[in-house]
């Protein structure tokens, strides 16, 4: 990392199913454009358009496995036949050159980044009630009442993981939840421990 620059905050946001974290995140990008998303490495074949190196590290299932019995994924799932996992060398490579980044992933996922990065700061989002949780995932229209009730049990269950996180997040109404994890970004960018630069400058004369 050169010594003008602060470390990156690698923000890791999750939540249970209906939460709305995805939508979260969409917007939070809207206004932090220069906030860097993992490009995750994929056993699937490219589509049309898509560039090594920029939308997916494409690799085979072989190479895939390597990576993988060898520890260099953060965490990784199998969807659809195809593997997909966030590779730990590109994430800390884009921390240490100073830019933030965003991780959204499930609950298991984020607390394992959070061992193997332990300055990942994790965001838990919310809906205000379980009462409105289960609407929005009813509203969605898309599963039999049996396999909802199952997904409702399930993303009620998944609260019980929020006292593993390092912030809540209400998502209530969109735009104050996005401002809520914007602030907690900029809040971690100015936590000493990434600004060492900073105090080296100072006893160097230098201007901030």
């Amino acid at each position: 990392m050169s010594n003008n620059k602060r470390a990156g905050v690698l923000l890791v946001v999750s939540g249970p199913s209906g939460a709305g974290k995805g939508t979260v995140c969409t917007a939070l990008r809207k206004i932090r454009e220069d906030l860097k998303l993992s490009i995750s490495v994929t056993t699937r074949q490219p589509r049309n358009g898509e560039v090594d190196g920029v939308h997916y590290f494409f690799k085979t299932v072989e190479e895939f496995a390597a990576m993988r019995d060898a520890g260099e994924f953060l965490e990784w799932a199998e969807v659809y036949g195809n593997f997909y996992g966030t590779p730990i060398s590109f994430v800390k490579k884009t921390l240490e050159e100073g830019s933030d980044m965003l991780l959204e992933i499930d609950i298991q996922g984020a607390l394992n980044v959070k061992k193997l990065i332990p300055e990942a700061v994790l965001v838990f989002i919310v809906p205000p009630s379980i009462e409105i949780l289960h609407k929005r995932l009813a509203a969605r229209g898309t599963e039999t009442p049996e396999a909802l009730a199952l997904r409702c049990a399930s993303a009620t269950a998944e609260l019980d993981y929020m006292e593993h996180y390092d912030y809540l997040v209400i998502n209530d109404e969109l735009d104050r939840a996005t401002e809520d994890v914007a602030m907690i970004l900029a809040s971690e960018a100015r936590r000493v421990s990434r600004n060492t630069h900073a105090y080296k400058m100072l006893l160097e004369g230098k201007e901030l």
